[in-house]
């Protein structure tokens, strides 16, 4: 028995796609390990390279999102805002998108239809074109309906280069808005939850949001959105990344009464619930004002909040004053509290 491995050495569950422990420890065992280039080490949500004339930023992403339409948004706008946000939280302008699509034999061309033409609609909010693609069908029972490959380029201006490995001790951690509300309203439309005050997703494009914020602090030490896994699964990142550690006050993170109730119903943690239109800023402390001035000047912004500091110890950790005084730490997410969230 003491030899025996666990399911989790020996397959994949669906813990391998939190964006939590699992997920890491996989992506480093198996992919890094093969992969290992300059370019891939920092195991950011983009890869940024020297081009002729400019530099370069590439992205790809997946997205089995179910259900395909939850409330606020769906799995077409969501494939198009997700890669915009990746390119963008690297300091880059997104410019071209691709798009690879899995169709399941049985699937409705009218909700094919529908997916694409949000596609189409959020290409256009976010300022991006849509260059090229591909299209599988697989037999019934083979997929889920729908799956989106996407791949984004863009470039990023000199002087530009936010990165998990950038923190210094006296930091300034800030987020654009409420926290937990695409994890929530997917939990409520697959569940077909009827509350007195409904979660929509918060899907939408960052890269007008980030534009505001390099404008007036190009020294942005790191940036990243908080989608698998939450703000407390980012956080973890930067502080292993950049050995440090970051202090979170629980009075000032912005929730949603609504989200919250779901969460103390269900047994979940806000912050460690996926988003879609929500950023993670890390900035130097005389810029903290400037920034969260401009942040809040922006549509995806107007709720944002200072939420905490970069500290020199306990290196590698998060933690958090409760209101109760007492520091919980924010560990990364071990298991899954909600699959193909995204």
């Amino acid at each position: 028995m003491g030899l025996a491995k666990t399911q989790r050495e020996t397959c994949i569950t669906l813990a391998h796609g939190s964006g939590g422990k699992a997920m890491a420890d996989l992506v480093a065992e198996v992919f890094v390990r093969r992969f290992d280039n300059a370019l891939l080490a920092p195991l950011n949500d983009q890869a940024v390279m020297d081009w002729p004339g400019g530099r370069l930023a590439l992205t790809t992403d997946s997205y089995v999102v179910d259900p395909l339409f939850f409330p606020g948004s769906n799995i077409g706008a969501l494939a198009v805002n997700g890669t915009v946000n990746d390119l963008a939280v690297g300091g880059a302008t997104p410019l071209y998108l691709t798009c690879g699509f899995i169709l399941e034999e049985g699937l409705p061309i009218e909700t094919l239809r529908r997916v694409v033409e949000s596609m189409a609609q959020a290409a256009t909010a976010a300022g991006v074109q849509i260059v090229t693609g591909d299209t599988k069908v697989v037999p019934r029972g083979s997929a889920d309906k729908l799956f989106i490959n996407t791949a984004g380029v863009g470039c990023v201006p000199e002087g530009i280069s936010p990165s998990a490995d950038r923190l210094q001790s006296g930091d300034v951690v800030l987020v654009n808005g409420f926290l937990g509300d695409h994890g929530a309203a997917i939990t409520v439309a697959r569940a077909d939850l009827a509350l007195e005050s409904p979660i929509e997703s918060d899907c939408q494009p960052l890269n007008g949001l980030v534009s505001e914020i390099l404008k007036v602090c190009p020294q942005v030490r790191a940036m990243r959105d908080a989608t698998r896994g939450g703000l407390a699964t980012v956080l973890n990142e930067f502080a292993l990344s950049s050995q440090v550690g970051i202090r979170l006050q629980e009075s000032a993170l912005p929730v949603r009464p609504a989200v919250q109730g779901l969460c103390e119903l269900l047994g979940f943690d806000p912050l460690y619930l996926a988003n879609e239109g929500k950023l993670v800023v890390v900035v130097p402390p005389d810029q903290a004002e400037g920034v969260l001035a401009a942040m809040r000047s922006h549509p995806a912004g107007t709720d944002s909040h200072i939420i905490g500091e970069v500290v020199a110890e306990p290196v590698g950790f998060v933690l958090l004053k409760t209101a109760f005084g007492s520091d919980r730490i924010l560990d990364r997410l071990v298991g899954d509290q909600l699959p193909r969230i995204c």
